[in-house]
C-alpha cells in the first residue's frame, strides 16, 4: 500500500506528517510525504522557527512524484491541517491528478478547524473552505464532534444527533465518517468515544478519557484509520485496531509525564494492536 500524505511537518514533536508517517511505516504502509510548512515545533508552544511553504513548492514536489510515474501506485492521499487557501487548492489538484491515474484511489480528509473547549484555531477561510470545496471531495472524513457539526451546520450531542450529522456528512460526498471525539451526555463518567459511518453501518467504541492534550493525536488516528479500513475494507476492523493503537499511544505518553507523542516508544502497538475494546454496532 501506498499514501500520499500532505501534510505539515516538525523537527521537534509529532504533528502531521511528523506524527502519521512512522506510524503507517511501522504497519507496513509506503508513505510518500510532502510537506506543507516545516517547522521547528507544533504552533501550541507559541514560538516557533521554519517555513510556511508556498502553495507553488508543495504542488512543484507533486508534479515532481508525478513524473517519477507513481501516481498509479497510490492507493490514498490523505491531507490534514490546511494552513491557508492555497493549499487546500493543491490538494484538491493533487487528489484529482492521483484518481486520474488510479481511479481506485481514496481521499481521506482530516478535516482540521478547532474543538469544543477551543473553538476554531484556523483562519476563518479554511472552514469554508473544507465545507465548501474539501469534504465534497474526499472518500473518508475524520472530524471530532466540534468539526462534525460545523461541516454539516448542526449541533450534534447525543448519539443519534452524531448519527444524524454524520449521514448528512455523508451526503455531502464522503462515504465514510469517523468522528473522532463523541462526547454525548449520556455516556459512562470518565469515558470519551470514537464512531465510524459507512454504507454498511455505524459502530461506536467507548475508551478511558485520558487528562491529556496530546498535539498529533488526531493525525495518528486518521492516518491508521485509513490505512487499516484499506486493507480490512471494514470500518468495525479498522475502528477497533486504531482506538486501540491510539489508546495506548495516549497512555504511554500520560504515564511519561512528557507534553510530546511517545510515538517511537508504543511502536509494538500499531504493529500489533491488543483490540482491547468492544466495537459496538449502533445502527
Amino acid at each position: 500500500m501506498k499514501i500520499l500524505s500532505i501534510q505539515s511537518s516538525v523537527a521537534y514533536g509529532h504533528v502531521g506528517n511528523s506524527a502519521a508517517v512512522f506510524p503507517l511505516q511501522r504497519i507496513g504502509v509506503e508513505v510518500l510525504p510532502v510537506y506543507t510548512v516545516h517547522f521547528s515545533n507544533h504552533t501550541g508552544y507559541g514560538a516557533w522557527r521554519g517555513p510556511l511553504l508556498a502553495p507553488e513548492d508543495v504542488r512543484e514536489v507533486i508534479t515532481g512524484i508525478e513524473e517519477r510515474g507513481v501516481l498509479g501506485e497510490i492507493d490514498a492521499v490523505l491531507s490534514g491541517y490546511q494552513g491557508g487557501e492555497g493549499i487546500g487548492d493543491v490538494i484538491l489538484d493533487a487528489v484529482a491528478r492521483v484518481k486520474a491515474a488510479n481511479p481506485e484511489a481514496v481521499y481521506s480528509c482530516d478535516p482540521v478547524m478547532g474543538n469544543a473547549k477551543s473553538g476554531c484555531f484556523v483562519a476563518p477561510a479554511i472552514p469554508v473552505l473544507l465545507r465548501d470545496r474539501v469534504v465534497p471531495a474526499a472518500n473518508i472524513i475524520a472530524p471530532n464532534q466540534f468539526e462534525l457539526g460545523f461541516l454539516t451546520r448542526t449541533e450534534p450531542r447525543t448519539l443519534e444527533e452524531t448519527l444524524a450529522s454524520a449521514d448528512l456528512a455523508r451526503a455531502m460526498g464522503p462515504r465514510t465518517v469517523l468522528v473522532t471525539s463523541v462526547e454525548r451526555p449520556d455516556r459512562a463518567e470518565d469515558t470519551i468515544e470514537m464512531m465510524a459511518v459507512n454504507d454498511e453501518g455505524a459502530w461506536l467504541v467507548t475508551t478511558p478519557y485520558l487528562p491529556l492534550k496530546a498535539n498529533g493525536s488526531g493525525d495518528v488516528t486518521a492516518a491508521l484509520f485509513t490505512a487499516h479500513y484499506l486493507r480490512s475494507g471494514s470500518a468495525a476492523e479498522a475502528l477497533a485496531a486504531t482506538t486501540s493503537s491510539v489508546f495506548d499511544l495516549l497512555t504511554t505518553t500520560w504515564e511519561s509525564g512528557q507534553r510530546e507523542l511517545q510515538l517511537v516508544e508504543s511502536q509494538e502497538y500499531y504493529a500489533h494492536p491488543r483490540l482491547q475494546f468492544e466495537v459496538r454496532r449502533v445502527r
